[in-house]
């Protein structure tokens, strides 16, 4: 049987994963919707899979957040590489490009560090239930 606390951090994970699955979706789809396909072919397969990656570790929050630590964790990288990349993997990126890479890569870093926490607390509470169900 669930508890309140645990069932309520649960909830939380799962909105703080929402709007990172909308971030790594837009962040798949920016190249075309920003028009960069032209100005900068290299970040186009590189938002996408980073993109699709990112909305794939928000799905994986929401269904059992209790033990996606280290992918919270993960996707905090994951946001820091998106600050970087348009630097290291693009040519003379524009500021469309920049803006949108660190826009999308800070809301990232934020939010899937939420997760992380939100994941940790939520493995506790199920930690210490269990060594109180044991004694």
């Amino acid at each position: 049987m669930s508890g309140g606390a645990e069932s309520s951090t649960g909830r939380s994970a799962g909105m703080a994963a929402a709007p990172l699955l909308l971030a790594g979706l837009f962040c798949a789809v920016s190249p075309w919707v920003l028009h960069f396909t032209g100005s900068q072919p290299s970040l186009v397969p590189h938002n996408l899979v980073i993109g699709i990656a990112i909305a794939v570790l928000a799905l994986c929050f929401t269904a059992m957040p209790g033990r996606m630590t280290g992918a919270g964790l993960a996707i905090v990288a994951l946001g820091a590489w998106l600050i970087v990349s348009p630097w290291v993997v693009g040519q003379s990126p524009d500021m469309g490009v920049i803006l949108t890479n660190v826009i999308v890569g800070g809301l990232t870093i934020v939010l899937g560090a939420a997760c992380a926490g939100l994941s940790l607390m939520s493995g506790k509470k199920r930690g210490t239930r269990t060594k109180a169900a044991r004694t």
